[in-house]
């Protein structure tokens, strides 16, 4: 009865100690850091009719996966309240994109001539209308900016931050 009582005490231990361990999340909320870079990031942000994403700042290993899921909680016509994320590359002249994407109607406000200086986007997204894309973060840590190329959403503050560490 003692070595039962005695086996019982010591699993009921290991399981306590394994509870309390640290829970590793592949991203945390907004702002949010990526856990490890074979885990992939999942980054759950918003846009809406106020031109503003939910979150400005996300961490990310170098080379790890990250999923965006981009949703459009807005009610505005896609024509006149679209919304898309849009990753630039490190360096990228963020200025000279935006005027360039105000042009760029017929292909969603990426601008054909400027694709060299985008890691990934999701589509234009009309209201309640969510998108989704994975890609691999750059292997250069540093901070990549984000936007939204839909005109006058940049210029708006639509913009934000993957930090590579």
């Amino acid at each position: 009865m003692k070595n039962h009582t005695l086996t019982l005490a010591l699993f009921a231990g290991a399981l306590l100690l394994a509870g309390c361990g640290k829970k590793d999340d592949a991203a945390s909320s907004a702002g949010g850091s990526a856990a490890s870079a074979s885990a992939v990031a999942t980054l759950e942000l918003t846009a809406n009719d106020s031109m503003k994403f939910s979150a400005t700042r996300f961490e990310v290993k170098a080379g790890q996966d990250v999923k965006v899921i981009l949703t459009n909680i807005g009610s505005m016509p896609k024509l006149a309240m679209g919304h898309n994320f849009v990753l630039l590359k490190k360096g990228a002249d963020v200025e000279a994109f935006d005027k360039a994407a105000v042009g760029a109607a017929a292909t969603e406000h990426i601008p054909a001539n400027m694709q060299d200086q985008i890691i990934a986007h999701t589509k234009l997204l009309g209201p309640k209308q969510t998108d989704e894309i994975t890609f691999k973060a750059p292997s250069e840590p540093g901070e990549y900016t984000f936007i939204c190329s839909f005109p006058a959403h940049f210029q708006a503050g639509m913009k934000g931050v993957l930090v590579v560490k």
